[in-house]
């Protein structure tokens, strides 16, 4: 059965960095440096207890309280990055889940964990934090390639939450519809305007997601009608 293995969290904290354009430091604010926890945290409607996020405009909210990973890829990327030592945690994410990868979770999923019930809400979509958090410049775009990205949560029951939970699938609506297969549409099949007007129609999807599909859908679309 599918097992949370780690949970982490951080509090949004400025750093400073060397810019490469003109050796500057300047300052970035982010929570993406998760740290581990021991012991039962609360799971809320909007994030876990300790946890936050700096940019609320793009992170956080009902729609992405919880960003989940596959335990599963940490091999493939401490291989690949010459990072052997790459903890959990590493891509921002709050659950670390060994059993679930974007191929076989899809999008409106429902997973109980303990008193928790979760739903997915969209495949996560890196931004340029992950590149600076760990000074490999392409690695958000590396993620968006090989499709490692993990997935966003919504959290529809509150409780308590700790390393060792099993995870159970209670609920699928929309099993066409693999975390995989949205990132596929969104980010590598972007004239694909008929599967976008399908994904978008998923009540279940994030409203970012789903506003980002109509745009396309409006721009490049002709006879296309957004859902």
């Amino acid at each position: 059965m599918p097992t949370i293995v780690s949970l982490q969290v951080a509090q949004p904290a400025t750093r400073h960095f060397a810019d490469p354009r003109d050796g500057n430091e300047r300052a970035w604010t982010s929570a993406i440096f998760k740290e581990s926890v021991s012991g039962p945290v609360w799971a809320g409607r909007t994030n876990l207890a300790g946890d936050g996020q700096a940019d609320l405009d793009n992170h956080g909210g009902v729609d992405k309280a919880v960003l989940a990973y596959s335990a599963e890829h940490y091999d493939y990327w401490r291989a690949h990055l010459a990072r052997p030592d790459l903890p959990h945690g590493a891509f921002g994410e709050n659950l670390t889940l060994t059993g679930l990868d974007e191929w076989s979770v899809c999008i409106g999923d429902e997973f109980q964990a303990a008193g928790v019930r979760f739903q997915v809400s969209q495949p996560r979509q890196p931004c340029w934090k992950l590149s600076r958090r760990w000074q490999i410049a392409d690695l958000a775009r590396q993620v968006i390639a090989n499709g490692k990205s993990g997935w966003y949560l919504r959290v529809l029951t509150e409780g308590e939450l700790a390393a060792g939970t099993n995870v159970e699938l209670v609920s699928r609506p929309h099993p066409a519809w693999t975390v995989a297969r949205a990132s596929e549409v969104m980010h590598h099949r972007k004239d694909d305007l008929a599967s976008a007007a399908e994904l978008a129609a998923l009540p279940e999807l994030s409203a970012s997601w789903r506003d980002d599909l109509h745009q396309r859908i409006v721009k490049r679309g002709a006879g296309v009608s957004p859902a």
